[in-house]
């Protein structure tokens, strides 16, 4: 029977706070390790970790091992891992591969002071799998971007950069409203994402200033939403005309498709930038794309060249991770199978709150995901500012994470190869639960707006 909306948001948002507190309460009672660590860490890191990405009030959880789809904390409890490292993990906590990985590294050593066949044989497979003519190998998804930012700006001598309200970049390049402080100063056009003809003006406008456009093709951190394929289209479309160099941030969503998510959609980035995952659990970023380009990095190049130094940039710990995650463990079949499976929960989650006039839905592309509330089209962040959607994302997390579910504070859920369907199962029965218990309530909220 379907939820009977109720047009209220300020009995609605009541509730829904009231209800913050009573599981904050429950929280509190169940992890006085995870409290007492978060309290000592504070003494010496601001704000107790040096990830602004995994605080959530009370306190976060202090993670103390991982095993195959499940990880554990200091007060001994086990949740099921739907954060896979907001996209990073992947392989899961694969004991069989993690002692694979080290035991070659503990074969072949680490700092060895020059170049390794282990890089070449990384970078070879890389390109055979995504189509890419050439890489460069870096130390995380921020420094890809940047890399990719200088490289274009310098192959064209323009010093312009077309990007999207909404996205992340990498720490450097925060692109959402109020958290651009430690941005580089470079000089951004920010468009409307999903936005076809005013994106398009824009580019007409400004592209004899232009170097390079800069886009996620599903947009992450602002909540999982999928560009438009006749968006990249565009896109494409314009850069060719205009000489710009369009990089795909394919840090989140490479792992959404064989040959990444520009390979599900059909539109080919000149620059692609790599991360998270791609070091097989070590620490790993890479700028990958045309051979022109990427040629100005090579020693040879004579006044083209671009010096690109680092000591870490091909260290042996990540090009053989990398290479034995994605040759044996996250293959192109994996791949495959692994974004099926989150089609699949996306589809069943928001056929649950249908079924009940919920106004909650998920929203992104195969095995990324984030729940919202709101039960219209989502294409771009400003779709997402409704009443209640802070509180819904609230109670949601602590909601899960009490009954042994965890999931990140932002609403997002990733699946990794070690997610078993019965664990998908009790994700979807939990968050059945949820909106059956809250449904009413959050329905005010957006009704009510």
């Amino acid at each position: 029977m379907a939820v009977q909306h109720k047009v209220d948001t300020t009995y609605g948002l009541d509730v829904l706070k009231h209800s913050i507190q009573r599981e904050e309460q429950v929280y509190r009672t169940r992890n006085p390790g995870s409290e007492e660590q978060f309290r000592r860490a504070k003494r010496c890191m601001p704000g107790g970790t040096t990830r602004s990405t995994v605080y959530y009030p009370p306190f976060p959880l202090t993670i103390e091992r991982g095993s195959k789809g499940r990880v554990y904390d200091v007060d001994g409890h086990g949740y099921l891992n739907f954060v896979g490292e907001y996209s990073a993990g992947v392989y899961g906590h694969d004991d069989g591969m993690t002692r694979r990985v080290l035991d070659a590294i503990a074969r072949h050593g680490t700092l060895l002071s020059g170049p390794t066949r282990h890089e070449d044989l990384l970078a070879r497979l890389l390109c055979s799998r995504f189509g890419f003519e050439q890489v460069r190998f870096c130390n995380s998804g921020t420094e890809a971007n940047l890399l990719a930012l200088g490289l274009a700006r310098n192959a064209t001598a323009r010093t312009g950069v077309l990007a999207f309200s909404g996205a992340y970049h990498g720490s450097s390049l925060v692109l959402m409203e109020g958290r651009d402080a430690l941005n580089i100063p470079i000089d951004i056009t920010l468009a409307e994402y999903n936005d076809i003809e005013g994106t398009r003006a824009l580019i007409e406008a400004n592209a004899s200033e232009l170097g390079a456009i800069l886009v996620e093709p599903m947009l992450g951190a602002a909540g999982c939403i999928p560009a438009k394929t006749e968006f990249l289209q565009m896109l494409r479309e314009m850069a060719d005309k205009h000489a710009i160099v369009l990089i795909f941030d394919e840090v989140m969503t490479s792992r959404l498709g064989p040959a990444g998510l520009q390979g599900v959609v059909g539109v080919q980035a000149d620059l692609t930038t790599l991360g998270k995952y791609i070091g097989g659990g070590f620490s790993m970023g890479a700028l990958a794309g045309r051979r022109d380009l990427m040629a100005r990095f090579d020693p040879a190049s004579g006044d083209a060249y671009l010096p690109h130094g680092g000591t870490f940039n091909s260290n042996v710990a990540s090009m053989i991770g990398g290479y034995i995650g994605l040759s044996d463990y996250f293959t192109e079949e994996e791949a495959v199978r692994l974004n099926a499976r989150g089609d699949k929960l996306r589809k069943t989650l928001n056929e649950a709150a249908r079924d009940l006039g919920v106004p909650v839905q998920a929203t992104g592309r195969g095995s990324i995901m984030n729940l919202h509330l709101n039960d219209g089209d989502i294409t771009h962040p400003s779709d997402l500012d409704v009443a209640g959607a802070s509180e819904f994302k609230r109670l949601f997390h602590l909601h899960m994470l009490n009954r042994g579910i965890y999931v990140a504070a932002r609403g997002m859920t990733t699946l990794n190869l070690n997610m078993h369907e019965a664990y998908i199962a009790a994700f979807e029965d939990e968050f059945s639960r949820f909106i059956e218990l809250y449904g009413k309530d959050l329905a005010a909220c957006v009704d009510g707006a």
